[in-house]
């Protein structure tokens, strides 16, 4: 997809793909806006010292990493389980800044999640272990029982087969009684689908530049 680095508001990178005309986060803040999403929304309002992660799009492995440095710094077993179609050429990982802007070991931790092989659980940390699949949602189904879900593909008007009430069955089929989804999307659309499914849906304040953000869980 030739993605191009660019620089947000709060000093970290994210990727442009002007094929797509989209950037895989927000440039007012890509660690602000993944931190208020997926840690903050998702991660931090689960009780438990295990938690199971099914992220959809790994993209360039940022809420990997914020999710690898909470399970350290809160002593939480995460098993993280991402599914990504198109994996990004390292040498673009490579110039990512993400590392640099995590604190002590930050870039040795970001190195290890894309060092990292496909296809196999690697303990990345005491805490963190990882498994990277390379695979189409809209094709394939994912396997397993999750109690956290990172919903971060594509927006649903750049790529709408996405956000489906067929993808999205595959979600609710791998989501246990008390699983919970969080996405940056809040579309009627995605609201409807996840309420037809069996989630009860809430609205939350977004980040910067961004009014809410959905949070679901299944019932």
């Amino acid at each position: 997809m030739n993605p191009e680095i660019k620089v947000t508001a709060d000093g970290s990178h994210t990727l442009y793909v002007p094929s797509l005309n989209e950037h895989y986060h927000s440039h007012f803040g890509a660690i602000t806006e993944s931190k208020h999403i997926f840690i903050d929304a998702g991660l931090a309002s689960l009780s438990g010292d295990t938690v199971s992660i099914l992220e959809v799009g790994f993209g360039t492995g940022l809420n990997a990493l914020l999710t690898a440095i909470h399970a350290g710094e809160y002593k939480t077993r995460i098993s993280y389980t991402t599914l990504e179609k198109y994996p990004l050429d390292p040498s673009i990982v490579r110039q990512l800044n993400y590392g640099l802007l995590a604190g002590r070991k930050g870039q040795q931790l970001f190195d290890a999640i894309h060092d990292a092989p496909w296809g196999t659980l690697v303990n990345i940390t005491e805490w963190f272990s990882l498994n990277k699949t390379i695979t189409d949602l809209t094709t394939e189904d994912p396997r397993g029982l999750f109690d956290l879900i990172y919903y971060d593909a594509f927006g649903p008007d750049k790529q709408p087969d996405m956000w489906t009430i067929e993808v999205m069955r595959k979600i609710a089929a791998v989501s246990r009684p008390g699983t919970v989804l969080v996405t940056y999307s809040a579309k009627g659309k995605l609201k409807r689908i996840l309420r037809e499914l069996g989630f009860k849906v809430t609205l939350l304040p977004g980040p910067p530049g961004k009014r809410v953000i959905t949070r679901a869980v299944k019932q």
